[in-house]
C-alpha cells in the first residue's frame, strides 16, 4: 500500500513498484486516516508511508496501522531534511521497519532511479520470499513457509576480556540499537563502534537518540579523533569509519573509499580495522539488516581470535546480515535481541563461555 498526500507521488511510486512483476500495489491512500481504514481491508505486506500529510500524518498513523494489521512492515518515505530525518528516527523507534529517502520531485531522473532501486531493494527485504498460500480449515488463505532453517555451528568465544565493542546493523537496526542500549545503559565502559547503514542527516540524529537512551556520550566519529573508553562512535553517513593507531594510541579515520556490499558506511571495513588492532579483545555484534555486510569482517575478527554474536532470525526485521555471519560458522552465540545485552555484559566482565 502506498500512502502519500500527493497524487503525483502516489502514482509515481505505484508505477515504480508495478514495473516489477514481484510487486502489486493493492491500495493507495492520501492521508493517514484513510490508510488505517484501507490497511484493515486489504491483504498488505508492506506499507510505504509518507510523513507529512493533512488530516493525519504518518507518525500518528503508524501505531494505528500496526494495530489494524499486525505483522505488516512499514517503510517510512521522507525527504532528507533534518526535521523529516528526526521524525523518521522517531518512527523507527515506534515500530516502523525502515525508511527510504524520497526525491523532492518525480521529475528528478537521477534521484528517481536511485529511489526506485532503494525502494525495490528494501521492499524485497521486508516482504521476504514470495509467499505460497493454501486454504486453511477455515477457508482462509494462509502463507506457507518454504525455507528450511540452516544449520548453525557455534564456536567458543575468546578467552580474553574484550577491550572494544563493535556493532553492525542495517534494516531494523535503529529499533534494535535502541532496545540493546536501553538494556546496557552505562554498564559498558569500553569504546563502542557502530556502523548503521544510513545517510548523513540520519546518522547525526541517530547518535543523539542513542545518547538519550543509554546516557553514554555518542556522536558521529570524526577524522583523527582519539579513541577513549565510555564513548560511542557512530559511522557518519556517506563515510566508512575505521580505526588506526600510532604511538599515542588508537584514533578514528573516516573515508569515502568505494562502497562495500553496496553500502557506505559499511560494517566490513570497520570490523577489519578493529580486528587488526584489537585482535583477541574484540567483541562484535551483528544485528538485523539486509544483505551480508559484516560477514567478511566477522571472519577477520574470528581469524584474529575475537568474538562474534548475531541476532537470531525470529527477532530480526531482516535476517540478512546476522544470518550471513551465523550460517558461516563464525558466531559464538546467535541470540534473541533481548538476550544480547546480558551476553555482552557477561563477556565484558570476563565471563567467557
Amino acid at each position: 500500500m502506498v500512502v502519500d498526500d500527493s497524487a503525483v507521488i502516489r502514482g509515481f511510486i505505484t508505477r515504480l513498484l508495478e514495473s516489477d512483476p514481484d510487486y502489486r500495489v493493492v491500495a493507495t491512500a492520501a492521508n493517514g486516516e484513510l490508510a488505517v481504514k484501507a490497511v484493515a481491508r486489504h491483504d498488505v505486506d508492506v506499507v510505504v508511508l509518507d510523513i507529512e500529510m493533512p488530516v493525519m500524518d504518518g507518525l500518528t498513523a503508524l501505531p494505528l496501522i500496526l494495530k489494524a494489521r499486525p505483522g505488516v512492515k512499514v517503510l517510512m518515505a521522507s525527504t532528507l531534511a533534518r526535521r523529516n530525518a528526526a521524525i523518521s528516527i522517531k518512527a523507527l523507534s515506534a515500530g516502523a521497519s525502515d525508511y527510504v529517502p524520497k526525491p523532492e520531485s518525480a521529475r528528478d531522473a537521477h534521484a528517481s532511479e536511485t529511489f526506485r532501486l532503494e525502494l525495490a531493494r528494501k521492499i524485497k527485504a521486508l516482504s521476504g520470499p514470495k509467499r505460497r498460500r493454501i486454504k486453511s480449515a477455515s477457508g482462509k488463505l494462509e502463507p506457507v513457509k518454504l525455507a528450511v532453517a540452516p544449520k548453525i555451528v557455534l564456536r567458543k568465544p575468546s578467552a580474553f576480556k574484550p577491550a572494544v565493542l563493535a556493532i553492525g546493523s542495517s534494516t531494523g537496526g535503529p529499533q534494535a540499537l535502541f532496545k540493546l542500549f536501553e538494556m546496557l545503559k552505562e554498564t559498558v565502559r569500553v569504546p563502542i563502534f557502530i556502523t548503521q547503514h544510513m545517510p548523513a542527516t540520519f546518522t547525526a540524529i541517530l547518535a543523539e537518540h542513542l545518547q538519550r537512551v543509554c546516557g553514554v556520550e555518542c556522536a558521529e566519529g570524526r577524522d583523527q579523533e582519539r579513541v577513549r573508553p565510555n564513548r560511542i562512535y557512530l559511522a557518519p553517513g556517506e563515510f566508512h569509519m575505521v580505526v588506526e593507531s600510532d604511538d599515542d594510541g588508537m584514533f578514528i579515520r573516516i573515508n569515502q573509499d568505494q562502497p562495500e556490499n553496496y553500502c557506505r558506511p559499511a560494517v566490513d571495513p570497520m570490523f577489519r580495522s578493529i580486528a587488526k588492532l584489537y585482535g583477541v579483545k574484540v567483541l562484535s555484534v551483528v544485528l538485523t539488516g539486509m544483505g551480508k555486510d559484516g560477514k567478511i569482517g566477522g571472519q577477520a575478527i574470528v581469524d584474529a581470535g575475537g568474538t562474534v554474536i548475531a541476532q537470531d532470525e525470529e527477532t530480526s526485521i531482516v535476517w540478512g546480515m546476522p544470518g550471513a555471519v551465523a550460517t558461516t560458522g563464525v558466531c559464538s552465540a546467535v541470540l534473541p535481541l533481548t538476550q544480547i545485552a546480558p551476553k555482552i555484559t557477561h563477556l565484558l566482565k570476563g565471563g567467557g563461555a
